[in-house]
């Protein structure tokens, strides 16, 4: 929203500077984009007079001038036609910047004849596109400044623009007047009362206005206004209204266009007029469009219409699209003589959906979509007609009406110490009654009635904003909170969510580099991992890639890594802690933390230091990472993962068969190949919700436990059947005697030689770590017995001699 400080003068009575303005705007919640302030750009001219003006020795269209400046006297060459003695000019000497031809001066050498300096013509200072001529001046001094002459003079040509950035829930703000009683509100000012128009109808208007039963009201158009203005004489605007429209961007195009774009920024109040001689029929017709009508807009573009969009026809078409853009056939021109203005009240969302559906961003659609004034629509047909008629001439009908203005009419309440509660600013009483006051709210003992310009004020919370607003929230004071009690403040943080940030920092520590994954992907990703059903697809997806709620990280940190090696980064680490979705249903979801390895440990080394990584980089990861969470030393490792990971090269943390508390392992070669993924890839995901709870919470640490008994080491060779995996010969040593054995690791496998077809022999090295006592013979013995039994019961296998 742009605006000249004058066009803002003439609704606020006011002396701030425009720096003083700029900040309040600012601190009101209207922030100032930007401040262009002509004048300085032109601070660097001044006035001269031209002494003589002789014809150029080698050229017909120029003449060379002898300019009298605050220098003294300068031979200039210029080629405007009206450049002769006795005139008063505007000089730009070299070393200037000349903003229309974006150039700096210097002494040139024009057909052989040194010119020093140029006098410059307004499309060259950017004050019009005149440039048929240099600038005459009627008067001023040789030496002026040129900008001290147009503030005496002409101040619109120096008139600061200012431009605000508009939030969607400011719709009044979007007229000049709405700003300047934002102003007076804050007290930088008084705000100046609005003339009220009422022109008097001469004629019955020959035109009718009619809206169809299924667009009346909610969804279409609330009220529709009209007029005809006979005998008005079309033409440029005065030079004022031209000058207002240009400095805020606008090109003045005639009188009649050029009043309607006056009311749209002055008052936020969207017009239209129709050159009433081309109009079809003596009725305008407000209906909803079928799908094949179109219409030539006034930006000459042709607009083709889906079932149910609004728009306004005569009796043989469309021409206009309701509150959006007026049609071509039936616009103004300078032949206008007959005019018909309208004004109304559209619905909101569907002046949304057709200006998003037909590509169209008019300042009308800006308007009418996000909120005008319903009580002001048909006194801005008075407003209007009236100004027509100054500028134009003619005279007005009657007014014809359809529809009725929509009920905005609420109160609310103003509990006037609710400002600290909810914003922590004390605000005398009536100091929040001026203030509601200042801003048109009409107060009713300690009820609020809300102005019909104000369709975001919804509560009795926007009244406190309001006040704190206009109070300015930078006197807002930082105060300590009163401490509640005396001991120690309860953690902020869940035990689970200390979990997580454990297991994050360990990941990180380990060298893996974190990733934010989206929480939904692909159908085909997550039916990879046992998802993309429709319980986890999305109702309204941003993108065919995004359809699904991920069932695990794993897709996402597969999908990262592929795009990494794209561009050549093949060696990777990463991981995540987040959500995955289990179903779809609320609270059908948990928590992981994964990470994934791809390629080799290191850079390549003339050592041998680097390989590829394995399933044991990941199971040694996972351990560190579950350690970190408080999971138990001793853990199980068993088979069983699904179908994403290797079937013979992964494992599951468990504590029994039915407590998983993560998996790790190599992902398939399906999964790799699916996702374009470049192996080896090793990963884990671990469900720090599985993890069991410490059964003593407290800050302090367990004390350390030190045992300097001997540990003593045993080792067994069993004879087993081929397809015996090592690992459940491990887990029954290990459960002999949970308490004497520390660790059960296999050193050796045999096949073959006098085993026999479809046998082997696992060897196992058992250490026994006595915690109350040296062990003795028949003591290792016992425990000893005890392995041979659960591994032969175990796996059916046999000690070997």
């Amino acid at each position: 929203m742009k605006f000249t400080l004058s066009w803002l003068k003439e609704h606020l009575d006011t002396e701030a500077s425009v720096d003083e303005i700029s900040e309040a705007l600012t601190d009101l919640g209207l922030e100032v984009e930007e401040v262009v302030d002509p004048a300085k750009s032109l601070s660097a001219f001044t006035l001269a007079k031209v002494q003589e003006a002789e014809q150029h020795p080698d050229a017909d269209r120029l003449r060379v001038c002898k300019v009298e400046t605050d220098e003294g006297l300068k031979q200039i060459v210029c080629g405007a036609p009206n450049a002769r003695a006795g005139i008063t000019v505007v000089l730009a000497k070299p070393g200037d910047y000349v903003p229309g031809i974006d150039v700096t001066l210097s002494v040139g050498n024009i057909r052989g004849v040194e010119s020093h300096g140029m006098m410059a013509s307004e499309r060259e200072l950017e004050l019009s596109d005149e440039h048929t001529g240099i600038i005459e001046l009627p008067s001023g001094e040789v030496g002026q400044k040129f900008t001290d002459w147009l503030a005496q003079n002409d101040p619109t040509k120096v008139d600061p623009v200012i431009e605000i950035a508009i939030t969607p829930n400011r719709q009044d703000a979007l007229g000049v007047h709405g700003i300047a009683r934002d102003l007076a509100a804050r007290g930088l000012g008084t705000l100046k009362p609005l003339k009220v128009e009422k022109v008097a109808g001469q004629f019955p208007c020959p035109i009718s206005v009619t809206i169809d039963a299924d667009t009346q009201g909610e969804g279409g158009c609330h009220i529709f206004a009209g007029r005809l203005i006979r005998g008005v004489k079309n033409g440029p605007s005065p030079a004022w209204l031209q000058d207002r429209l240009r400095a805020i961007g606008l090109r003045p195009r005639s009188i009649l266009v050029d009043i309607t774009n006056f009311f749209t920024f002055d008052r936020n109040r969207p017009l239209h007029v129709f050159d009433a001689d081309k109009v079809k029929g003596d009725t305008l017709r407000i209906h909803r469009a079928k799908q094949g009508d179109t219409l030539v807009g006034l930006d000459e573009k042709t607009y083709a219409f889906s079932d149910g969009q609004v728009v306004i026809s005569d009796a043989e078409s469309i021409e206009s699209i309701g509150g959006i853009m007026g049609g071509l056939e039936t616009g103004c021109t300078e032949e206008t003589t007959n005019v018909f203005l309208e004004a109304a009240v559209w619905d909101r969302i569907q002046i949304a959906h057709t200006g998003r559906a037909l590509k169209i961003n008019s300042d009308a659609r800006y308007r009418n979509e996000r909120g005008i004034d319903p009580e002001y629509d048909l006194q801005a047909m008075e407003d209007a007609a009236q100004m027509i008629l100054d500028l134009c001439g003619g005279e007005a009908s009657e007014l014809v009406v359809a529809g009725e203005v929509p009920d905005t009419a609420r109160a609310y309440k103003l509990d006037t110490d609710r400002v600290i509660s909810l914003v922590g600013m004390d605000i005398p009483a009536e100091e929040q009654r001026r203030t509601l006051e200042a801003l048109g709210f009409r107060m009713e003992g300690d009820m609020a009635h809300v102005p019909s310009w104000r369709p975001d004020v919804l509560g009795e919370a926007d009244l406190v904003e309001e006040v704190a607003r206009v109070a300015s929230l930078t006197k807002l004071e930082g105060k300590p909170l009163p401490r509640l009690s005396d001991g120690v403040t309860r953690p902020v943080l869940s035990p689970m969510q200390l979990r997580e940030r454990s297991a994050r920092r360990t990941v990180a520590a380990l060298g893996y580099n974190e990733c934010v994954t989206y929480t939904f992907i692909d159908q085909a990703a997550a039916a990879l991992f046992g998802g993309g059903d429709d319980a986890h697809m999305l109702a309204n997806p941003i993108s065919s890639e995004m359809s699904h709620m991920r069932p695990a990280l794993m897709p996402g940190l597969l999908q990262a890594a592929a795009r990494n090696q794209a561009r050549g980064f093949m060696d990777q680490a990463l991981f995540e802690v987040g959500h995955a979705f289990h179903g779809g249903e609320p609270g059908e979801q948990h928590v992981q933390v994964t990470g994934l390895l791809v390629g080799r440990t290191g850079p390549k080394d003339v050592h041998g230091a680097s390989r590829p990584v394995d399933l044991y980089d990941a199971k040694a990861d996972a351990e560190a990472v579950l350690a970190a969470m408080g999971a138990p030393a001793k853990m199980q490792i068993l088979r069983g993962a699904r179908e994403w990971w290797h079937p013979g090269r992964h494992g599951k943390f468990c504590l029994g068969p039915k407590k998983v508390l993560g998996v790790f392992g190599e992902l398939h070669p399906k999964v790799l190949a699916a996702l374009d993924v470049k192996g080896p890839a090793v990963g884990f995901t671990l469900w720090p919700q599985e993890v069991p709870m410490p059964r003593k919470s407290g800050a302090t640490r367990p004390a350390l436990v030190l045992n300097d008994l001997q540990a003593v080491e045993r080792d067994f060779a069993f004879v087993v059947d081929a397809d015996v995996e090592a690992l459940t010969l491990v887990n029954a040593a290990q459960g002999a005697d949970k308490a004497l054995i520390d660790e059960v690791r296999v050193f050796d496998e045999f096949i073959g030689g006098s085993l026999g077809e479809g046998k082997k022999s696992l060897a196992i090295t058992v250490r026994l770590q006595p915690t109350d006592k040296t062990l003795k013979e028949k003591d290792i013995e016992a425990v000893a017995a005890k392995i041979v039994e659960k591994v032969t019961k175990a796996t059916g296998g046999t000690l070997r001699g």
